[in-house]
């Protein structure tokens, strides 16, 4: 799916039993809404809590707060744990238009509505008496075609935006790009144009170099455009939207104006129709070393294809800075054509576990690794 299109909840509640024995492929081990979930030997899955409807980005707070937002629920969410381990979700704004994007910096929630930018100082303690808002920015553009946003701050303390595209496809002013400012919303300018649906980005771990997933557009059949995952090492780049998709797809309507060879093509190519959101870099200490500095991908599936492709986690392996091979790391949301959940967004925890929010099921998992006795070290 490229326009990242809303389905109908299902919502389940899910008990994991321990993985201590690994073959050539772990499958999840827990109830039926779960059971069919597969990943790499030593990994498994479970429910970290199912209390958070319509769960989108994740954000971490300075205390370990998980802050959640969502999209058609208009409600942002913050998730501690109370002494026995136990999630505890706590509402924290309601009735906001269209809350995708958050992020976190200096004590402060930043939430990105479809029109504006908003902020909640010193949220973590307050989560008992909710502040009002700070309005950070109120001049974005209102279309809401592609209008959930997408924020995260990089290393350069900058606040990043995407704006997506308001159409499938079509040559728009202010949009369709990734947009940065400071934190109080001054200085507004765009980082990388021909953007047409980013909901991820993050920045490599050495390199300091912004990262992110790109939505394709529709309507071209069922094998291309593919989705992109994106390199912009420096500000001004250009990555073809309307123009070209892929790195040599031409668009029916607006290729004839630019050449495809003008563009930056993506760093790894993606499947059609998949509709990559969330990304990361893994540089947690839980997950072996083979998966140090290696991106993870939360493909939430497609919506307009002939048989359904996505529903689940890819992985692209990295060698030195460059993308090396594009695999699939978690899958079973997608059996014969059954959907029983949609990743959005990943979350590394300070003990190295990934939490993943899946919008279809109020959900929102969490991926640990154990290590097979087999080699002599205690889960």
């Amino acid at each position: 799916m490229h326009s990242d299109s809303p389905t109908h909840y299902l919502s389940s509640v899910l008990v994991v039993i321990p993985l201590l024995l690994f073959g050539a492929e772990t499958l999840a081990q827990m109830d039926p809404s779960l059971s069919d979930i597969s990943l790499p030997d030593g990994f498994s899955i479970e429910v970290w809590t199912d209390e958070v409807p319509n769960a989108r980005s994740l954000t971490l707070g300075e205390s370990g707060t998980v802050f959640v937002s969502t999209r058609r629920d208009g409600r942002v969410y913050a998730v501690t744990q109370n002494d026995d381990d136990s999630p505890v979700v706590t509402t924290i704004a309601e009735g906001l238009r269209m809350p995708n994007g958050i992020a976190f910096k200096d004590g402060a929630l930043f939430v990105a509505e479809n029109h504006r930018i908003i902020r909640y100082d010193n949220i973590e303690t307050s989560l008992e008496s909710i502040p009002d808002p700070v309005v950070v920015i109120d001049t974005l553009p209102t279309e809401r075609h592609h209008g959930w946003r997408y924020i995260d701050f990089g290393p350069d303390n900058k606040l990043y935006i995407a704006l997506g595209a308001p159409c499938n496809v079509c040559e728009w002013e202010g949009s369709a790009n990734i947009s940065r400012m400071n934190p109080d919303g001054s200085g507004q300018e765009v980082f990388a144009e021909g953007v047409r649906n980013s909901v991820g980005f993050a920045w490599h771990p050495e390199t300091g170099e912004l990262w992110f997933t790109d939505n394709g557009r529709d309507m071209l059949g069922d094998d291309i455009p593919p989705g992109e995952l994106n390199r912009a090492p420096e500000a001004g780049m250009h990555f073809g939207f309307p123009y070209c998709h892929g790195d040599n797809v031409s668009d029916p309507e607006f290729g004839n104006k630019r050449s495809c060879s003008e563009f930056e093509p993506p760093a790894q190519k993606l499947g059609a129709h998949v509709a990559p959101l969330g990304v990361i870099f893994y540089t947690g200490g839980m997950f072996p070393e083979e998966y140090r500095n290696q991106v993870l991908i939360a493909e939430h599936g497609s919506w307009n294809r002939s048989r359904k492709i996505g529903y689940r986690l890819s992985m692209v392996r990295m060698s030195n800075g460059e993308p090396t091979a594009y695999d699939v790391f978690a899958k079973g949301w997608l059996i014969d054509e059954e959907v029983s959940g949609r990743p959005v967004d990943l979350l590394q925890l300070e003990d190295g576990s990934i939490l993943l929010s899946d919008d279809q099921n109020e959900s929102i998992y969490r991926i640990i690794y154990s290590r097979p006795i087999d080699e002599g070290v205690s889960p």
